[in-house]
C-alpha cells in the first residue's frame, strides 16, 4: 500500500517538474522587452523560443483572415481539348448565372449545353462519352483543383514563415486562411493570389510583329476617317529622348475613340490623356500609341505608360482580335522602364502555345545579378528537372538567335535571344523590381502554379492591440472565476475546500504545460473552454466530498469514508467527463477555426480534470491518513 502510494506521488511530482519546463519558454518569452526580442532574433535565438512557447490564435495576437474563391469556370474552360468562341460565351454565361444563384457551376453548364443541343464529348472526354461521365470527371478534375490549391497555398504560406497558420476548406470552392501574427498584410495577398503560371514560350518573329501591328493601325486609321470629328492636340511638356525625335503630345482619350468609344470606364477614369505622336496621329492612331525603343537595352516595341490601357482596349476588341495571328497573343512586360524621365512598358507578340512550363521547375533561388543588364539588381536562378532540362535544352538548341519569354502570369519577365544550346536545365528570370518581390516570386515558383486562378472575396485585419484586449479580458475572466469557485469551496467544504483549489490550480497548470508542449493554439473560444473546465473540475471534486459527507453520517471511519467516497463518486465523474470528452472530440473534428479552439482546450482540461480530481485529492487524503489516524475530517 506504501510502495503504491509513493508511486503515485512521484508521478504527481514528475508530472509537476515537466509543467514548469514546458512553461518555462513562454514564461521567458512574455518577460522579454521588445528590445531584447530584437537582439534576440539577431542572434537567431527568438524563433527557437516562440516555437517551444504557447501558440496564440489570430485572435489573441492580431493577423489575417483571408477567403479565397477558385475559380473553376477558369478551369473548366482550361482543361476543354476544344477552345473556341461558342465555349467562351457558355462559360460566360454559366459564370454570371452562378454569382446571382446557389445552383453548382457544372450543373449550369450542363443545362446550358442541354438547352443549346451542345455534346460534352466536343469539349471535353473522348468522343462517344455520355455527359453523366464527362460531368463525372469535370466534378473530380474540380475536386482535385481544389486539394492541389490547398496544398500549394500551404507550400506558400509556410515558406513565407508565418508561424501556425490555419488553411482549410469552405465549401466546395472556397479556401479559409487564417495567418496570425502577419506583419504585411498587402504582401501576403500578392503571395497567395498569385496564380505563378511559369511559361517559357518564342516570340513570334519581328516581321510577323510588324505586319500585324500594321493590320490594327489600318483598320483604327479607316475607322478614324469616317468619323467627322477633328481632332484638336494639346501640347505636352517638352521631352527629348535619342528614340523619339518628334514631339510627344497629349489627347484625350474620346478624340481616339470617339464619346462612346470602346475604353471601359476603368480606363477612363480619371485622367484619361493619351501620349501621341503628333506627326503620326492623323495618319496612323494606333502606330502613334507606339514608340519604336529598339537598341534601347535589347528594347523594340514599346508604349508610355499613359497609353497602356488605352492598348489594352483596341487589342482585346472582337474585330481587332481576328486581326492578331491564331497562335500569337499580345503581353506586356512584367515592370516599366524610364528613357529620361518618361517611363515606358514593353509590348510582346508571343506564341500562345508555350515551349515549357513550370511544372518541371525543381527549385528556384534568389540571387543579385552580375552581367551588365542586371548588375546589382535581384535574379531568380532556376533549376528543372531531367525531363524539363531535356526540353529545355531542344528548344534552345533548335531556336539560337530567336528570343525566347520567360512569362509569369502572362507578364514578360525577360525575353532574352537564345546565344547557344543550354544543356543543363538551369537559367534565371531577371526583370524583378526588388529584393522582396524577388523573394516571393521564388518563393512561389517552389511551390508550384495553382491549377486555377484564385481570388480574395473576404479579408479581416484583427490588429495587435484588438488581440491583447482580448488577453486581457480572457484572462481576467478566468481569474475571477477562479477565485469565486476556490471561495466558495473554502467557505462550504473548509479545509477539503483548500485541497480541491490545490487540485484546480494544477488542473490549469497541466492545461497550458500540455497546450506548450504539444503546439495547440489558444485560441480566445479556448479561454472559454479553460472556464468551462474549471467549472467542471469543481464539480468532480463536489461529487466526491457529498459522497464522503454521506458516509460520515452512517457512522464510518473517516479513512473508510474517503475510501467509499471516492470509489462510489467515481462512477458518475467517469461517465460525465467521458461524454462530454466525446461531443469535444466530435466539435474538433467537424468543427472550423473557433469552434475547434474551444473543442482544443475543452479536451485536454476533460483529461486533465480526472487526474487531478481522481488521483491528485485522493493521494493527498492517503497521504495524510498514513501519518495519522483522523476522527474527525473538516468536510
Amino acid at each position: 500500500m506504501q510502495r503504491k502510494l509513493w508511486v503515485k506521488t512521484f508521478i504527481i511530482l514528475a508530472l509537476i517538474g515537466w509543467s514548469f519546463y514546458a512553461l518555462w519558454p513562454s514564461y521567458r518569452l512574455h518577460r522579454l522587452s521588445q528590445d531584447q526580442k530584437a537582439e534576440w532574433a539577431a542572434k537567431g535565438k527568438l524563433i527557437p523560443l516562440i516555437e517551444k512557447s504557447i501558440r496564440m490564435g489570430l485572435d489573441l495576437q492580431g493577423g489575417m483572415y483571408l477567403t479565397l474563391e477558385v475559380d473553376i469556370p477558369t478551369l473548366i474552360e482550361q482543361i476543354a481539348k476544344v477552345k473556341d468562341e461558342t465555349l467562351s460565351r457558355i462559360i460566360q454565361e454559366c459564370r454570371k448565372e452562378m454569382n446571382v444563384t446557389a445552383e453548382d457551376f457544372l450543373d449550369i453548364l450542363v443545362r446550358h449545353f442541354v438547352k443549346e443541343h451542345i455534346p460534352l464529348h466536343r469539349y471535353w472526354g473522348e468522343y462517344g462519352d455520355s455527359d453523366a461521365k464527362i460531368l463525372a470527371y469535370l466534378n473530380k478534375e474540380a475536386r482535385e483543383a481544389m486539394n492541389r490549391s490547398l496544398e500549394i497555398l500551404r507550400n506558400r504560406v509556410d515558406q513565407f514563415g508565418v508561424s501556425e497558420p490555419s488553411i482549410q476548406h469552405v465549401g466546395a470552392t472556397r479556401i479559409l486562411i487564417e495567418l496570425p501574427g502577419i506583419s504585411d498584410p498587402d504582401q501576403a495577398k500578392a503571395l497567395i493570389g498569385k496564380t505563378a503560371l511559369l511559361e517559357f514560350a518564342l516570340l513570334k518573329d519581328p516581321t510577323v510583329y510588324t505586319e500585324t501591328i500594321e493590320k490594327i493601325d489600318k483598320a483604327l486609321a479607316s475607322e478614324k476617317k469616317e468619323k467627322p470629328k477633328k481632332v484638336e492636340v494639346a501640347e505636352a511638356p517638352p521631352s527629348q529622348t535619342e528614340t523619339q525625335k518628334s514631339q510627344d503630345k497629349t489627347i484625350s482619350a474620346e478624340e481616339l475613340f470617339g464619346p462612346a468609344g470602346t475604353l471601359s470606364p476603368d480606363t477612363t477614369r480619371g485622367d484619361s490623356a493619351l501620349l501621341v505622336d503628333e506627326q503620326m496621329f492623323n495618319e496612323h492612331p494606333f502606330l502613334a500609341l507606339l514608340r519604336n525603343t529598339q537598341g534601347y537595352q535589347g528594347r523594340e516595341v514599346s508604349v508610355p505608360v499613359e497609353n497602356v490601357k488605352a492598348v489594352e482596349a483596341i487589342l482585346n476588341r472582337p474585330d481587332i482580335q481576328k486581326l492578331i495571328p491564331p497562335d500569337a497573343q499580345f503581353l506586356w512586360s512584367s515592370e516599366t522602364f524610364h528613357i529620361g524621365d518618361k517611363a515606358y512598358r514593353e509590348l510582346f507578340l508571343v506564341k500562345k502555345e508555350p515551349e515549357l512550363t513550370g511544372k518541371y521547375l525543381t527549385n528556384a533561388q534568389v540571387a543579385i545579378g552580375e552581367d551588365v543588364q542586371s548588375a546589382g539588381r535581384p535574379v531568380v536562378h532556376f533549376e528543372l528537372n531531367r525531363q524539363g532540362a531535356r526540353i529545355f535544352s531542344q528548344v534552345t538548341g533548335a531556336n539560337v538567335g530567336k528570343r525566347l519569354a520567360i512569362i509569369l502570369d502572362k507578364r514578360v519577365y525577360s525575353a532574352p535571344v537564345i546565344q547557344e544550346k543550354i544543356p543543363g536545365g538551369q537559367g534565371r528570370i531577371t526583370g524583378i523590381g526588388d529584393m522582396e518581390e524577388a523573394k516571393m516570386l521564388a518563393i512561389v515558383l517552389r511551390a508550384g502554379a495553382l491549377p486555377a486562378p484564385v481570388s480574395i472575396i473576404e479579408e479581416r485585419i484583427v490588429g495587435p492591440s484588438l488581440g491583447l484586449d482580448s488577453i486581457s479580458k480572457g484572462t481576467k475572466s478566468a481569474i475571477i472565476a477562479s477565485i469565486a469557485v476556490a471561495f466558495f469551496m473554502i467557505m462550504y467544504y473548509k479545509a477539503a475546500g483548500l485541497i480541491a483549489n490545490f487540485a484546480l490550480l494544477l488542473n490549469i497548470f497541466f492545461l497550458f504545460a500540455a497546450l506548450a508542449q504539444f503546439r495547440f493554439t489558444l485560441t480566445m473560444p479556448g479561454i472559454a473552454g479553460i472556464v468551462l473546465t474549471i467549472g467542471m473540475a469543481v464539480d468532480a471534486n463536489v461529487l466526491i466530498f457529498e459522497r464522503i459527507r454521506e458516509e460520515l453520517r452512517t457512522g464510518k471511519t473517516v479513512r473508510a469514508s474517503v475510501e467509499a467516497g471516492y470509489t462510489k463518486a467515481f462512477s458518475a465523474i467517469f461517465d460525465s467527463n467521458i461524454t462530454t470528452l466525446f461531443t469535444a472530440i466530435i466539435l474538433y473534428i467537424f468543427g472550423t477555426g473557433p469552434v475547434k479552439g474551444f473543442a482544443v482546450t475543452l479536451m485536454i482540461g476533460l483529461i486533465v480534470n480526472l487526474f487531478t480530481a481522481v488521483v491528485v485529492t485522493r493521494n493527498i487524503y492517503d497521504q495524510i491518513l498514513a501519518r495519522k489516524t483522523l476522527t474527525k475530517l473538516s468536510i
